[in-house]
C-alpha cells in the first residue's frame, strides 16, 4: 500500500468508513489491522457487528473483514494531538 506512519488511511466495512492517521506497531500481525475503540474521533465500533453473544450478552466488536486505502476525510481533531505524529520535545 506504501502509506507510513502519519498517512491518512481510510477503513471500510460493508456497515461504514472511518478515517484515521496510521500508526506501526510491531506486534500487529501482518494482514490484521488494530483500532482502539475508545477516541470518538475514530468510531470503530460502527464498523464491526452489532450481534450480541447469545449468553453473556456481550458485543461482537473485536472482527470484521474491511478494506483500508489510501487518503480520506481528516478526522476532527477532538483529543491532544489529534492521532498525528508529535514531535519529540527537547530539554
Amino acid at each position: 500500500m506504501g502509506a507510513k506512519p502519519g498517512d491518512l488511511l481510510t477503513i471500510e466495512s460493508r456497515r461504514g468508513a472511518v478515517s484515521l492517521f496510521a500508526r506501526a506497531e510491531d506486534g500487529t500481525p501482518r494482514g490484521a489491522v488494530f483500532v482502539p475503540f475508545c477516541y470518538y474521533e475514530a468510531a470503530i465500533n460502527k464498523l464491526t457487528n452489532a450481534a450480541l453473544d447469545p449468553f453473556a450478552k456481550i458485543p461482537e466488536f473485536k472482527y470484521c473483514a474491511i478494506r483500508v486505502r489510501p487518503g480520506g476525510e481528516p478526522p476532527r481533531q477532538g483529543s491532544y494531538g489529534g492521532g498525528q505524529i508529535l514531535a519529540a520535545s527537547r530539554p
